[in-house]
């Protein structure tokens, strides 16, 4: 209760939850109800533009733009929340080992995340992807190992920072077992920066998605995915600009929701950053 009354008191914070739950709500919505069939072509309606009949126009085949928006957030919000899933438990788990234990393999498991940090995401995504094939849990599984390394970093550096403090070493002095610490005193006190890196890669999932989407190795068509829907579209920009600019927008503004949150997030949890505002 405590939380939602100081998250309350953060407008950033509240904006952007504002923005995930529309979104959140148009894909539940998606499920159950769309205007129109999203993958039911209709020539004779072929790129009409916004109007009473198609609130977002239609696309080149006479689909229902709104409609494949509407089921585009739900694949986009499941795959980043998929992703991230992976991303992060990976990466704690690749950050205790690394930061916790140390010794040889903390130098081996960190030159391997470097390795991929070395890589720019969209660039280490195509690479898995083309190993893989292109399929939808593919798509998830690239994303997660993408951004794992900076869930291991930041764990990494978190354990580093508090294991050596006297409340750690105390524990250890009157024989706390490693596993007891580590779950009882040095994982509770790093959940903070975890939550905030979460939140804040759920946005970068969603836009390396639409670019894998974009590129023809993400979501396939008919089936919608804001990346495809804007790949179609840029051929028909001239005349039918409607049909690139509502996708983008829905990509534009959730991306935007969730680094709102993720920044109203980092203020409220971060006591550096408190009193800074």
């Amino acid at each position: 209760m405590r939380f939602f009354i100081k998250l309350s008191k953060s407008p950033i914070a509240i904006v952007g939850l504002f923005i995930i739950i529309f979104y959140l709500s148009m894909a539940i919505l998606g499920i159950f109800w769309t205007p129109y069939d999203p993958l039911e072509m209709d020539y004779n309606k072929v790129l009409k533009p916004p109007s009473l009949e198609h609130f977002l126009g239609t696309d080149e085949f006479g689909r229902d733009i709104f409609s494949r928006i509407m089921v585009g957030s739900r694949i986009s919000i499941l795959i980043s929340l998929s992703a991230t899933s992976i991303a992060s438990s990976l990466g704690i788990f690749l950050g205790v080992i690394s930061g916790f234990w140390g010794g040889r393999l903390d130098n081996l498991l960190m030159r391997v995340v470097d390795v991929l940090f070395s890589f720019p995401p969209l660039l280490l995504a195509m690479f898995i992807m083309a190993i893989l094939g292109e399929r939808t849990y593919n798509v998830i599984i690239a994303i997660g190992i993408v951004y794992t390394p900076q869930f291991a970093r930041l764990v990494r550096a978190s354990i580093l920072s508090i294991k050596n403090l006297d409340f750690v070493q105390s524990a250890f002095a009157i024989g706390g077992s490693k596993l007891h610490i580590l779950f009882r005193h040095i994982l509770p006190n790093i959940l903070v920066p975890i939550i905030v890196q979460a939140s804040l890669c759920l946005s970068l999932a969603i836009l390396l998605e639409s670019a894998l989407s974009f590129l023809g190795l993400g979501i396939q068509p008919p089936y919608p995915s804001w990346g495809n829907m804007l790949s179609s579209a840029r051929r028909f920009m001239l005349i039918a600009p409607w049909t690139a600019i509502f996708p983008g927008l829905a990509i534009v503004f959730l991306v935007l929701g969730f680094n709102l949150f993720g920044d109203g997030l980092r203020d409220l949890l971060d006591p550096r950053l408190r009193n800074i505002r």
